[in-house]
């Protein structure tokens, strides 16, 4: 017959009361860990301060930038341009067929419109009837003619009697325009003694001037 072996217990194994509190202490040890989660929010913190660095010196040497350029005489059709940082890729061609810019490098296929040092005339319309030839002519334009601008005797009315009217008399009231010269017709009435210097008068306006009392004086052109 087996005897059972009696196992006795030793009074060192035996959980002290001290020991089975201090597991709870551990446990709460391990909570300090925690912290080291924070460090990613300071780490965008310093990114986000970094880039607001950034910003703030792209926007100083903007500024700079457009002070510069409108330098002395202030800002306007002269100085305009691309803003500060504006950057735009210069066109590669005939860097091979990955670029969309290679073999024939934008020029299409042959002929001469894809060689270097292509020209054409005034007018040339790849070959087809150009349309200063298409359209039909008639008559005869010279190219010699004077414009002159016209004043009426009437419109001479408004000055007061015996005042020289001149050319520059006439532009300073919109009568007539500084490029063109003069010429006086004799559309209407006139009444008042008036010196009048022009290009050209006609025979009714000279009439009529000089029935008023008035004179004519031909400016040579």
């Amino acid at each position: 017959m087996v005897e059972k072996k009696e196992t006795t217990k030793t009074p060192g194994r035996k959980a002290s009361p001290a020991k089975a509190k201090a597991k709870p202490v551990a446990r709460t040890a391990a909570k300090p860990a925690r912290p080291a989660a924070a460090a990613p929010r300071k780490a965008a913190t310093a990114a986000e301060a970094a880039d607001a660095k950034r910003e703030s010196k792209v926007a100083a040497a903007a500024e700079r930038h457009k002070t510069e350029r409108r330098g002395s005489e202030g800002l306007g059709v002269h100085s305009l341009g691309p803003a500060w940082g504006a950057t735009h890729y210069r066109k590669r061609v005939g860097r091979g067929p990955g670029s969309g810019h290679g073999k024939t490098a934008g020029r299409g296929n042959k002929g001469q419109k894809s060689r270097s040092g292509y020209r054409h005339q005034r007018g040339f319309e790849g070959g087809q009837m150009p349309l200063h030839r298409r359209v039909p002519k008639r008559g005869f334009t010279n190219i010699f003619r004077v414009e002159y601008d016209i004043v009426n005797v009437s419109a001479l009315d408004r000055f007061d009697a015996n005042v020289k009217v001149t050319p520059e008399l006439l532009v300073e009231q919109q009568l007539a325009r500084k490029s063109r010269p003069v010429k006086i017709l004799g559309d209407g009435e006139i009444a008042k003694p008036l010196a009048v210097s022009a290009h050209k008068f006609s025979a009714s306006a000279q009439a009529k001037i000089e029935a008023a009392g008035g004179r004519c004086e031909v400016i040579p052109r």
